[in-house]
């Protein structure tokens, strides 16, 4: 259906911000929602929820850095908005959110087929926007067969995308397979650094296609220091589900008699894919940067984004500990969606 009153960018910027300030405070009624979720997917914890939450609130939801990221763009409101199918998927919490923030700045509306995985969160956080301006209503509609839209944003697994190309094929589409992070080590990192890079590894389980799953070393590294600081994040191994798969890649490398380092809360083992297991992070050996480069640039299409200290061509890093803490204009797989949008 077709909007019956249009919002300005201003009014729109306006109501996400205030969505922003109020995600900041306490609401009970969201708290019970986050329980509610938890039972339903025991992977999405209520600090897992928490910190997806208060990140979009700090990151996305400010008012002040709203602006400065549409000033980017020569955003003009549109005169008749289509309609956009967002497929959402469901691997850590409110995981598209950002898509969908950006159809709305658009000024388009939203077409939403949420994840069986996180299917309570989302439709809340319009509630408190409509709440906020009831015009924000129309923006906004969830369904559960996507069809009657002029162009989608799907992401999903790697055999989820083949259908999302067949499906959504005829239509201006971003379509988005498995990727992860990696992280680049020289050796000289230092506790603090390694520290950090547990964030990388461990925030919402290594769920996240910005989780680092693969680790590039400088040959004959010592495992030692960074097992120990890995180590402090040894209360995960307590969540029953994370301990089954730690426990069933440890036995299956067993088995194989493949070699692994183990700390009681990772696993690492040499292996060249770059996608791994739950609980398990693979890693490789590197002795030259520049064919390192040339590595990354090669398998860029694996790759969310680059955890390290250094620089590579034709590479943005990210700093120790900042993987999971993406600002507005880190688009994932590089596809700039507010461009997508402005265009279509």
């Amino acid at each position: 259906m077709p909007l019956t009153t249009l919002m300005i960018l201003k009014q729109r910027i306006a109501v996400l911000s205030k969505l922003g300030e109020h995600l900041l405070g306490k609401d009970e009624y969201l708290e019970a929602v986050m329980h509610r979720t938890h039972y339903n997917n025991p992977w999405f914890t209520i600090e897992n929820q928490q910190r997806a939450i208060k990140s979009i609130a700090s990151s996305f939801l400010q008012k002040d850095k709203l602006k400065e990221w549409v000033n980017g763009y020569d955003l003009k409101e549109p005169n008749t908005p289509i309609t956009i199918g967002l497929v959402m998927a469901g691997n850590i919490p409110l995981v598209g959110f950002h898509d969908l923030l950006c159809v709305f700045v658009s000024g388009h509306k939203s077409k939403i087929k949420l994840s069986d995985k996180d299917k309570f969160l989302l439709p809340y956080l319009l509630k408190l926007l409509a709440k906020f301006d009831t015009e924000t209503e129309d923006y906004f509609e969830i369904v559960e067969v996507m069809k009657d839209f002029e162009a989608v944003i799907a992401t999903g697994s790697n055999n989820a995308a083949r259908y999302f190309e067949s499906y959504f094929g005829k239509v201006p589409n971003i379509i988005r397979k498995n990727r992860n992070a990696v992280a680049v080590l020289d050796g000289t990192e230092s506790q603090d650094e390694l520290l950090a890079l547990g964030k990388d590894v461990f925030r919402y389980f290594g769920l996240g296609c910005r989780n680092v799953s693969k680790l590039y070393l400088p040959e004959g590294y010592d495992f030692q220091l960074l097992l120990e600081k890995l180590h402090e994040y040894k209360e995960i191994i307590l969540h029953h589900k994370y301990k089954n798969n730690f426990d069933y890649n440890m036995a299956l490398l067993m088995m194989n008699n493949t070699m692994f380092w183990n700390n009681g809360c990772i696993i690492l083992t040499e292996n060249k894919s770059i996608a791994s297991r739950i609980a398990l992070v693979h890693y490789e050996y590197y002795s030259d940067k520049e064919a390192l480069e040339k590595e990354l640039y090669t398998r860029r299409d694996q790759i969310q984004c680059v955890v390290s200290k250094g620089s590579f061509k034709n590479q943005q890093t990210v700093p120790f500990g900042k993987a999971q803490e993406p600002q507005l204009d880190d688009y994932a797989d590089g596809v700039d969606t507010l461009a997508f949008l402005t265009q279509t």
